[in-house]
């Protein structure tokens, strides 16, 4: 049952910054529409979400993914949607569960690759988490493809192909619906650019170019590389400052402020020491936060606003201790709560960047953390999720181990944790209830 005023002030607020008529705080707890959830923050509002599971212990039901594939699961009205690939890149597939019983309601090959672009072993030809509506569902791959099915039926209601992007080592970035728009970011080594299309139909509304001249000399002075320098793997995210809808784009070496109907870039961050940019940024009502990238990468906060390249003036803090590459950072209780890559969990003061805390809890991560119930979930490669208290003293609360691990990012409906690991999807849920 949803408790609104157990509810921090700044949770109901974050909940409500990501507008939308698919992602409304409305308290509706059984959707997970798209990456990171309602909100696209890690944020959930559900109650009674369960603190101790094993492979024998509140486990629902397990269904069994074939092919290899990093998608996070998303929910929509009783459904489960992935994305799946095979090994080799050269069928791409969608799947459907039904999110009661765990039975596969839908398995369809969407794709099939004559000649698949090459995917670092870490990546799969499937990362890209879909978005789903009332109705509809959105899935990409990528340069390969992005299609739009009917959500009942699984009919192809539309597909694109076209969009040219070497995507070097795999696609990663998700996309994201805005209104009637449903918009996507493209990074590679050859071209990079975020592109809105119309959500009913797959035509291009707008694209753009980034703006920073990716062959500029490099920081040593001499021409940077191709691939890397150049790739990013972000997700964007769209949010509301000054009563306006600001969208928030992050490529390689720069993130950008961007007006989301018609694509016009507002403002940039420049950090061209760091590159490969791989997670979804976090707001409140005053920053933008958000990890640099690879290398040197730093977490940022940014004020929004201004003109034109706003790194000296709109930077408000950085921080480069246990800095995440993979993992979202998540906002929650007016705490900054972080997981890097290898196992070190932290807390920040989001207003002036201050550590709270910082504690090894061990394991190797690319999943984002959850938000819920006052607790945060961490999700390692190796199957191990840690359960602490989300407070300024670092407290675990539980540990729990399943079989195998976790790329994929979790999702939650009622009080329900729905949990993609590399071969199975879970329902995981207390069977007392």
């Amino acid at each position: 049952m949803t408790r609104p005023t157990a509810i921090h002030d700044g949770l109901i607020f974050a909940l409500a910054l990501c507008i939308g008529p698919a992602f409304s705080a409305s308290g509706d707890e059984k959707n997970w529409p798209q990456f990171r959830g309602p909100s696209g923050l890690g944020l959930s509002e559900s109650q009674g979400l369960p603190l101790q599971w094993s492979e024998t212990e509140n486990v629902m039901w397990k269904t069994p993914i074939h092919g290899r594939a990093w998608s996070s699961p998303v929910v929509q009205d009783g459904r489960v949607w992935l994305t799946t690939a095979t090994e080799d890149g050269h069928v791409l597939s969608v799947v459907s569960v039904d999110s009661d019983s765990g039975k596969v309601v839908l398995d369809n090959a969407l794709f099939e690759v004559e000649k698949p672009q090459f995917a670092h072993k870490f990546n799969t030809y499937a990362s890209p988490t879909p978005v789903a509506e009332p109705g509809r569902v959105y899935v990409t791959f990528g340069s390969p493809g992005t299609a739009c099915l009917d959500s009942k039926t699984g009919i192809v209601l539309w597909e694109r192909r076209d969009f040219v992007c070497n995507h070097f080592r795999g696609a990663g970035s998700s996309p994201v619906l805005h209104r009637d728009l449903l918009i996507m970011n493209f990074d590679g080594s050859d071209f990079q650019f975020i592109v809105a299309l119309d959500k009913k139909t797959g035509k291009t509304i707008w694209r753009k170019e980034r703006s920073i001249d990716y062959k500029d000399l490099g920081s040593d002075g001499k021409p940077e590389a191709e691939g890397d320098w150049r790739k990013a793997f972000a997700t964007p995210h769209v949010a509301v400052f000054g009563g306006k809808p600001l969208l928030i784009s992050q490529g390689a070496k720069a993130a950008y402020g961007y007006e989301p109907v018609s694509g016009r870039e507002l403002w940039r961050v420049e950090e061209r020491t760091s590159h490969s940019a791989g997670t979804r940024p976090v707001v409140n009502n005053d920053f933008v936060f958000f990890p640099s990238g690879w290398s040197q990468g730093q977490i940022l906060a940014v004020k929004p606003g201004g003109a034109g390249d706003v790194t000296e003036s709109h930077v408000v803090w950085r921080s480069k201790r246990n800095v995440p590459k993979k993992p979202s950072l998540l906002l929650a209780k007016d705490l900054l709560f972080m997981i890097d890559e290898v196992g070190v969990a932290g807390c920040l003061d989001p207003k002036t960047g201050d550590e709270i805390w910082r504690e090894r809890v061990g394991g190797n991560y690319s999943a984002s953390p959850l938000f819920a119930d006052d607790r945060i979930y961490l999700f390692s490669e190796e199957g191990k999720t840690t359960v602490l208290d989300a407070s300024r003293s670092f407290r675990a609360l539980a540990t729990n181990q399943l079989f195998d691990g976790f790329m994929a990012s979790p999702a939650v409906s009622g009080n329900a944790l729905i949990l993609r690991s590399k071969s199975a999807l879970y329902r995981i849920q207390s069977t007392s209830r």
